[in-house]
Formats: structure tokens, sequence, C-alpha cells
């Protein structure tokens, strides 16, 4: 399973790094990643699980990868996010005993912090598609782990990530509903409308890892300590969490839409 992550992890990378520096076509670069997520996904049910969960997997590994990368469009986000996520990993780990799994996430907080350090506001160096990607597979790969050993775990773990599962999934959801081409680039994330409303890039910085640390952080340690009831629980976040998400994206549409109007008038 180790090396079958380093192998997916590599092509998730070198695909990255090519689409960087020369345009990419999205089936070529959309099938390696499929393949990568097959490949560890493969290994992961080859542990003993039903191969049932194989579809599932694969969808889930593959819009991980495109969801961080959707998200890594301004200064520090995604790498603030990849520490947050990867803490709560490694103490989910810890907790039950499972040793290797929380050094590795641990490991994976410290790099991401690390490269924070020089991407926060204002950045002096850029994640790109090799970084964001690879972001992406390592989160669905480590809570992958977790959710092998317990199917609980998948609650909490989907509470960490949820600020960047919900701004891009909605988003998209939204986008298809509106008949737009939802495949192509735009730039009507959350954080974007955020930060074109007149903030900057560390204020919505700061307000989405506050939503981490005051909201997600400790209702995934609820989810966690109440296994019994994590399904319910994350249910019910999710609702409230989408209904903010919606509020939010109005208020900053009508912001934006009166300082148009009176800009043009």
């Amino acid at each position: 399973m180790v090396a079958a992550l380093g192998i997916a992890f590599a092509i998730v990378a070198l695909v990255g790094w090519w689409d960087d520096h020369r345009s990419l076509p999205v089936l070529p670069r959309f099938g390696a990643q499929l393949f990568a997520v097959l490949l560890f996904s493969s290994a992961l049910l080859a542990t003993g699980l039903s191969w049932w969960w194989l579809p599932l997997l694969v969808i889930a590994g593959a819009w991980s990868i495109n969801l961080h990368n959707f998200m890594d469009g301004i200064d520090g986000l995604l790498a603030q996010q990849m520490i947050f996520v990867s803490v709560g990993l490694s103490l989910i780990s810890w907790s039950i005993g499972q040793t290797a799994l929380a050094v590795g996430t641990a490991s994976m907080a410290a790099s991401a912090f690390g490269f924070w350090f020089y991407n926060r506001p204002t950045a002096r160096i850029f994640m790109g598609d090799v970084g964001s990607g690879s972001a992406g597979l390592l989160i669905f790969a480590f809570g992958a782990m977790l959710w092998r050993l317990d199917h609980a775990l998948v609650w909490p773990v989907l509470i960490l990530s949820s600020s960047f599962v919900l701004d891009a999934t909605l988003t998209l959801v939204m986008r298809m509903l509106r008949g737009r081409r939802w495949y192509s680039p735009h730039r009507e994330h959350l954080y974007q409308w955020m930060t074109r409303r007149g903030g900057t890039h560390a204020t919505t910085d700061i307000r989405y890892a506050a939503w981490n640390l005051l909201i997600a952080g400790p209702l995934a340690w609820l989810a966690f300590s109440h296994l019994n009831a994590a399904m319910p629980i994350t249910m019910v976040f999710y609702v409230c969490a989408s209904a903010c998400w919606l509020m939010l994206k109005r208020r900053c549409s009508r912001r934006n839409l009166s300082k148009d109007r009176h800009v043009a008038a």
C-alpha cells in the first residue's frame, strides 16, 4: 500500500509539473489522476476490504486532487489548510494507536508549515499544480487509511476538510445548475468572492482559519469522540455549513453588484 501511494504520488506530481510548465489537455491530465487513484485504492482494498468500494474511492480521490487544485488561488490558503487537516489526522491516528500513520501525517503538517512560511501573504513561492494535486492525493490517501481501520473515522475526516470540500463542491454544483461550462476556469469560489469584495489574501486566510479552528475542529473532535453518532453529527454539520456558505456567497454577490452599480452611476 505504501509503495502504491508512492507511485501514485509520483504520477500526480509529474502530471502537475508538466501542466505547470506546458499546458496539458484536460483528458490526459484527468486520466493520469484517475490511474494514480485507482492504483492506490486497489492496494488499499487488497488488504481485505470489499471491491465494491473501488468506484467510490476513485471518485473521492480524483475529486480531492482537483478540489485542492481549485482552492489554491490565493497566497497561503492551501498551505494552512494542509497544516490544519494534517494535524487533525495525526491526532486521530495517535489516539487510536496508529503510530506510523500519526508520524506520516505529522510530517505532512511539518512540510506544509515550512512551505506556508514562504507562501503566506505576500507569497515568495507558489505551489502550482504539482503541489496542489499532490496535497489533494495525500489528504485523500491518509483519510482513506483511517477509513480502512474504522469506517466511522471518515466522518471526522470530512469535517476537518469541510471548508475546502464545501466551497469547491457547492461552487461546482451551482455552476452546473446555472448551465455554465463548469469545467472551464472561473473565479466563483467563496474565497475568491471574499477577496474581490475588498478583502486581502491575509484576511480571507484568517476567515478560513477561524472556521477551521472555531467550528470544524471542535465538531470533528465531537464526531471522533462519539463515533456511534458521527454520521448524523456530520450530516447536520454539513447542512448548516452549506446554508452558511449560501448566505455568505449571496452577501458577497450583492455587495459586489452594489459596488458595480455605484461605479457605473
